[in-house]
């Protein structure tokens, strides 16, 4: 029989399952490139923050050593009353040790808030009130830093340098006065130390969260594939499910209609005819008896329909005695029947259980139907993780080219039935040839 191409179900269903994983695999990126969004932002925002406050550290380490190391050694009593000489030697150590780049102002006060000394003259000798975080660093020797408020009045020489960030801490005197140290600095170079610090591990935090993503992405892929896998494998057994009951459909419609039906029939136009005659005790007798033996026949038939549409509770009924059950329908039919079940272990799972006793069912059908055998074994057996059963008959055969065309007449019964064991995992083999009967093999799985 030739190929009849992909089956078009099946082919929407594979379309289906690709547009399954392509919309699942695209949430899943578009979530993790907003979550890398996210924390690239915040990683950005934290990480500059660390840099400033190691910027403001280092403002504050340069100050004190700058106060401690070179300030404080060149300060002397003279500059608290004016003197200009003490007051040149102390500019000229600081224009040329303290003063750079990144600090731009230098200021020296008393407690009562008279500048002392700064870099800018103007700002000699002009009072103002300190606030109240210099006036404690003043009183606890606390080294302190914030960011300048550059419209105050005592620093209007320091707007033309932007924002700035001040230090400040307590120095002494020779004679022991506490006067505050305040040195400002560009807070530009302090924002940049942090952007400096964010572009050195950047690359590190950024490639790390990418790599991630794009681990997680795989993942996503996978499970997504997995998943489509899974559900085209439902669709298919659910397909071979349907289909199977379709043919056990026409099959018990088929039962009916030649045994039960013709027979009930037959009944029928026999009582029928035995009342259009005149009275015969013998003959009505013998029509009565007929009619009565085959109406006990079709009640068997019936009985044995409704065990094929309700297969057998292997929760309460073992596989081995549910088999024997099939092949005494099978001897009720004029076949020699032999069932060889010793090689089981009990408890045989209920999935296949149940698919062993339907690959045996099909295969007695077949014998009983079509094969014109005279002698038919059934043997099951556990093997490994799985259980084998075998159905093998002696009757006339047949070749692969009438299996293709009775497939092709609507015969599927064994094809559906592969379908299903290969879904379940397992394998169904037909070994026949003309004249050398028939052995329909199948292994199932334990699972």
């Amino acid at each position: 029989m030739p190929d009849a191409g992909p089956d078009p179900d099946e082919a929407g269903a594979v379309r289906s399952g690709r547009r399954l994983v392509a919309l699942q695999v695209g949430q899943f990126a578009a979530a993790g490139l907003v979550a890398l969004a996210i924390v690239a932002v915040a990683t950005s925002i934290a990480s500059r923050r660390i840099g400033e406050r190691e910027a403001i550290s280092d403002a504050r380490t340069t100050t004190v050593i700058r106060a401690q190391e070179v300030v404080t050694p060149a300060l002397s009593d003279g500059v608290l009353h004016g003197d200009p000489d003490a007051l040149a030697r102390l500019d000229e150590v600081v224009q040329k040790d303290v003063l750079d780049a990144s600090l731009v102002r230098v200021k020296l006060w008393r407690g009562d808030g008279t500048i002392v000394y700064a870099d800018q003259p103007a700002l000699v000798g002009t009072r103002w009130a300190l606030g109240p975080d210099e006036r404690r660093s003043v009183a606890t020797g606390r080294i302190d830093a914030e960011v300048s408020d550059l419209t105050k009045p005592e620093n209007r020489y320091e707007r033309a340098y932007g924002k700035l960030l001040e230090v400040y801490l307590p120095v002494r005197t020779p004679a022991g006065e506490v006067l505050l140290f305040e040195a400002y600095y560009r807070y530009g170079l302090v924002a940049s130390n942090g952007r400096r610090l964010w572009r050195s591990f950047a690359p590190i935090s950024l490639g790390g969260l990418v790599m991630l993503g794009l681990v997680q992405l795989l993942l996503a892929w996978s499970l997504a594939r997995r998943l489509r896998h899974r559900l085209e494998e439902r669709e298919r057994l659910l397909r071979r499910t349907l289909e199977v009951s379709e043919i056990e459909r026409r099959q018990i419609a088929g039962d009916l209609h030649d045994g039960v039906v013709q027979d009930l029939a037959g009944v029928a136009l026999a009582l029928s005819a035995a009342t259009r005659r005149p009275p015969d005790s013998t003959a009505d007798g013998r029509v009565i008896a007929e009619s009565a033996e085959a109406v006990r026949g079709s009640i068997k038939s019936l009985r044995s329909l409704l065990v094929d549409i309700y297969p057998p509770d292997f929760a309460e009924v073992s596989l081995e005695s549910a088999l024997a059950d099939l092949l005494a329908r099978a001897a009720d039919r004029g076949v020699a029947t032999h069932l060889s079940a010793g090689g089981l272990v009990d408890p045989v799972p209920d999935a296949a259980a149940r698919l062993v006793y339907r690959v045996a069912q099909e295969g007695l059908r077949n014998v009983v139907d079509h094969a014109g055998a005279t002698t038919v074994t059934v043997s099951a057996r556990t093997e490994g993780a799985g259980v084998s059963v075998e159905v093998s008959d002696d009757g006339q055969g047949f070749d692969t080219t009438v299996l293709a065309e009775r497939q092709a007449a609507g015969h599927l019964g064994l094809t559906a039935m592969r379908g299903l064991v290969a879904d379940a995992g397992g394998t169904l083999v037909v070994q026949s040839a003309p004249g050398e009967g028939t052995v329909v093999r199948a292994t199932v799985p334990c699972r």
